[in-house]
């Protein structure tokens, strides 16, 4: 049926309108407490789905990846879809509109999109006060929520540092864990940040100012994570994991949207990154050891791609761009093969 619906109306909006309409149907859908009540009990995730990591029980392994819910504004309906967890953001420390439309394009015959957004968000202190909001209320605390952060566009890269500690000062006591997004092809200068040298003060400044709010806050230490590009080179990913490993983070992202292709400006998500994906997965775990948190992303369709990420060494997996090609059932579906 969905698929139907997609063929017949979804491909002929605009791929980002689309987008807005859907989310909000969802958000709309979580606020009748009837409706969410019969779509929560037909969704539900099996307790076998469970996972502990990060210092918290996550209802499943799989996720919905940062990028879908850039300004929080949709935890309950995406929890109520089935979705383990939800990464929100990319989140910058001021409010910024992104690149000029069109930004995102449908690649139907590869299941695929492209996009070249440009962090569109309502900047970190709007941010904040939206997950205050959910956190004050019992299903808010419930959720499994992570904040992912970037660099606002007009700053600086030699300023990134403190970006960042901006963002992570202001959202780290409401988050379960932060991302610190250092791989996306559209903010330009970003992915220089990957190179150790310039990583390295990012994440300190970040792992410090996450650690004043919560401390501040009463709360306890909040993970961090690290996202990365899948266009790294192999040695580059090396190079990542031994940081991580020296500055005692939480975990790895892999992998951010590839720029390998020759199609125009901007990322490529969905299937055509699932087996470089899975390269990075295994070549973190090998590098990382068996303690520190790896999430893979990228090109999940299905069931057994979310367990080839499993099998390859993640800890964690999420999605996006299937949801789009899948429809609402779709996180259901994969958190219920896992359990299985």
């Amino acid at each position: 049926m969905y698929d139907l619906l997609f063929r017949l109306v979804f491909v002929r909006l605009d791929p980002e309108d689309a987008h807005h309409r859907a989310f909000a149907l969802i958000r709309l859908a979580a606020r009748v407490p009837v409706l969410r009540g019969v779509i929560r009990r037909v969704l539900a995730i099996p307790a076998a789905g469970r996972v502990h990591a990060l210092g918290r029980t996550f209802p499943s392994a799989f996720g919905v990846a940062a990028g879908f819910d850039k300004d929080a504004v949709g935890v309950p309906g995406l929890t109520m879809l089935g979705f383990g967890f939800v990464e929100v953001g990319t989140v910058t420390a001021h409010p910024q509109p992104g690149n000029e439309q069109p930004r995102l394009w449908r690649m139907v015959e590869d299941r695929a999109l492209r996009n070249r957004m440009g962090f569109n968000n309502r900047g970190s202190v709007e941010v904040a006060r939206t997950l205050a909001r959910l956190r004050s209320t019992p299903a808010g605390r419930s959720a499994v929520v992570g904040v992912n952060i970037g660099k606002t566009k007009v700053t600086p890269v030699e300023q990134a540092a403190d970006d960042y500690a901006t963002s992570a000062e202001r959202l780290a006591p409401f988050a379960d864990y932060l991302v610190v997004n250092v791989s996306s092809p559209n903010t330009p200068g970003l992915r220089d940040l990957q190179s150790v040298e310039s990583l390295r003060p990012v994440l300190q400044a970040t792992r410090a100012a996450a650690d004043r709010a919560t401390v501040a806050a009463g709360r306890a230490r909040v993970p961090l994570l690290v996202k990365i590009a899948p266009d790294l080179a192999d040695a580059d990913v090396d190079a990542v994991a031994d940081l991580a490993l020296e500055l005692g983070l939480d975990g790895v992202v892999a992998v951010n949207t590839t720029i390998a292709h020759d199609l125009g400006p901007g990322g490529v998500s969905g299937p055509p990154l699932l087996e470089r994906g899975l390269a990075v997965v295994r070549r973190l775990r090998d590098r990382l050891g068996p303690d520190p948190v790896i999430i893979g992303v990228g090109g999940i369709t299905t069931g057994a791609d979310a367990r080839a990420y499993l099998d390859a060494g993640a800890t964690l997996v999420q999605g996006y761009t299937g949801f789009i090609y899948q429809g609402p059932f779709w996180a259901s579906r994969i958190a219920k093969e896992l359990a299985a």
